[in-house]
């Protein structure tokens, strides 16, 4: 005879399991999933995100360079969309295909390429209606239930110049949102340039408007008459230090060359242009055609995309000079008399470094404004080898890098754009990893001149003048200069002295003086202003880059400027030319009839670029 003494206990723990079994799933239906919160909420309220005008950007006489347009979002709501509209009366009203229907419909519902979908909220179907098709559509609207309209705007620029600072705005990514929580699918944001750094001053705060909906989904007003509503705030404008009208004349130069020209106020560090060549207009990245034109530009062979001003890595070459003199004569490694010789070239111990015809024996004055290679192949080899004051080459090497580092180079200068690269300068464990330990001043000999290892930004070449124009501090470079109801970042006001003494600022700005008079940038003195200036040419394995430095006028300083083309041969042949005429244009306002002529001229010299070039 069966036991069913025990019947009771199980048949009551299976009632207690099953009652726990039902508690939990109420308590996930009602407290941990808000499925049924968001459905009773989208049947109730209709949330609508007011966009806050996007802050406009002027250039530093005030001239609007960047605005906005109204331009406007379809959005659908998924679960109140019904699967019996009329497809193609929508797709005819939208300007769209069947097939981009479906798909589009398709993506929203992905959770992989869309992770924050919600049938209960609304998503972005389509973007950046202009107005004629927004008001096509609105007359429509009632035949789709599920869609709706939300009013955005559209950057738009005022001139096709200065892309590279300004940037563009695009819809966020993953990554975007994942990184500001302000972001949702759909959202714009700054992609580069100002409209990046600057974003959050830019973009001001969303607003909200909670509608109150009846049974059949009709907008009956306000939720308790907008008490929980939130007005957008609009965005900061921006007052950029940035001379629109010179910012055309480099882009204007710069046609049909690759390179850059960066020129800075010296006292503020203003940057007064920032020239990127090749360039493109920025109003292409705007609009619904933004991602063909922005892929496009990714594809071009010659890297339109690329701020060249910030981004591009190149020797220095004679440029570098002047930082030489300055580490020499403080160091006490020169003075301003001693000469050395320089029969064509830096010639020991069968090291032959070339150099052009000139008078030799020279002083630094001279050698400055000739821009003699001995002369400062010489003045490296004595510092490196003088044991005396240093022991051993890798110090004397790192006493040499920390005179660089303090005037700007070998690492970012921290402009506020983004993408900036540090470019390169060696010390001594970079050379004894190199050369295992054994290596002296001749090893390293052409670091003197601007070449070797040695490699920096053209926004730094452009800052060491503006160094030299102070005669030994430098202001953080920066593009912004005043930001509504906001002070700037200390960052940018603050003065960085180096290391070098005044006296030897003296002595190259004298040298750079003489240079411009009847040196290598004697083309300089038919201008109205006095200047200083440095040539280079710098070396490379196809045709030398023609670069130029210098500032004006020579007291009080306004305006100090780089000009890099790449395959540009001899620093006179277009760095000085270019750089003479930048300045006239800025110290003047307008360039002078002969002037006018030069820029012409500039203008219609093209490099012809082979594939080796690119």
């Amino acid at each position: 005879m069966r036991d069913y003494s025990n019947r009771k206990f199980i048949i009551g723990g299976a009632a207690i399991i099953i009652v726990i079994v039902y508690t939990l799933r109420l308590l996930m239906l009602q407290i941990m999933s808000d499925d049924y919160r968001k459905s009773a909420d989208s049947n109730a309220f209709l949330k609508q995100t007011e966009y806050p005008a996007r802050g406009c950007i002027f250039d530093r006489k005030g001239k609007l360079l960047v605005f906005n347009q109204p331009s406007y979002d379809v959005m659908v709501v998924m679960n109140e969309a019904k699967d019996h509209i009329d497809t193609l009366a929508l797709c005819e009203a939208l300007g769209i295909t069947r097939d981009f229907f479906d798909k589009r419909m398709a993506d929203i519902k992905d959770r992989e390429k869309n992770p924050g979908y919600s049938r209960f909220t609304q998503q972005v179907f389509i973007t950046q209606l202009d107005e004629q098709d927004f008001a096509v559509f609105r007359e429509k609207l009632f035949r789709f239930p599920g869609f709706y309209i939300q009013r955005r705007t559209l950057r738009q620029y005022q001139y096709p110049y200065g892309a590279h600072v300004l940037g563009d705005v695009a819809e966020v990514s993953q990554g975007d949102i994942e990184e500001d929580n302000y972001y949702i699918k759909g959202d714009y944001i700054g992609k580069l340039g100002v409209e990046r750094s600057y974003e959050k001053q830019l973009r001001g705060e969303k607003g909200v408007q909670i509608l109150l909906r009846d049974a059949h989904g009709r907008v009956q007003g306000h939720y308790q008459n907008g008490k929980y509503d939130r007005r957008p705030v609009p965005g900061k404008n921006l007052t950029l230090s940035i001379d629109i009208d010179l910012q055309a004349l480099g882009e204007r130069l710069m046609e049909g060359k690759i390179g850059s020209i960066v020129a800075i106020e010296p006292s503020t560090g203003e940057v007064l242009c920032m020239v990127s060549s090749p360039t493109y207009d920025p109003r292409i990245l705007t609009g619904r055609r933004r991602g063909k034109n922005h892929l496009a530009l990714q594809r071009n062979v010659w890297k339109p995309l690329l701020n060249r001003s910030i981004m591009g890595q190149y020797p220095p070459g004679s440029t570098f000079k002047t930082s030489q003199a300055l580490t020499f004569l403080t160091e006490g490694i020169i003075t301003p008399q001693t000469a050395f010789s320089c029969p064509h070239g830096f010639s020991f111990k069968g090291l032959h470094v070339g150099c052009h015809g000139h008078a030799s024996p020279l002083s630094l004055v001279p050698a400055l404004s000739t821009s003699c290679n001995g002369f400062f192949c010489w003045g490296l080899y004595y510092m490196i080898g003088n044991r005396k004051k240093y022991g051993k080459p890798h110090n004397a090497m790192n006493v040499w890098r920390d005179y660089m580092v303090s005037m700007g180079f070998g690492y970012k200068t921290g402009i506020d754009l983004p993408g900036e690269k540090r470019g390169l300068i060696p010390n001594g464990d970079y050379y004894d990893n190199a050369y295992k330990g054994s290596w002296n001043g001749l090893t390293v000999i052409s670091i003197s001149i601007g070449q070797g290892e040695v490699n920096l930004t053209p926004l730094q070449i452009a800052n060491l003048a503006a160094t030299i124009a102070n005669r030994g501090y430098y202001v953080t470079p920066h593009v912004v200069k005043a930001i509504q109801n906001e002070r700037l970042d200390t960052t940018y006001t603050k003065k960085h002295y180096t290391k070098a003494s005044r006296e030897a600022y003296d002595w190259v700005v004298q040298g750079m003086r003489a240079s411009a008079t009847g040196g290598t940038c004697h083309a300089l003195s038919r201008y109205p202003y006095v200047a200083c200036g440095k040539t280079g040419t710098a070396q490379n394995r196809g045709r030398d880059h023609s670069v130029f430095m210098g500032f004006a006028p020579m007291d009080n300083p306004k305006i100090a400027i780089a000009v890099y083309v790449e395959n540009g041969g001899f620093g006179a042949d277009f760095g000085v030319p270019i750089g003479a005429v930048m300045m006239e244009q800025y110290l003047t306002g307008k360039l002078s009839p002969a002037a006018q002529a030069w820029a012409n001229a500039l203008q219609s010299r093209h490099i012809a670029y082979g594939d080796s070039d690119r």
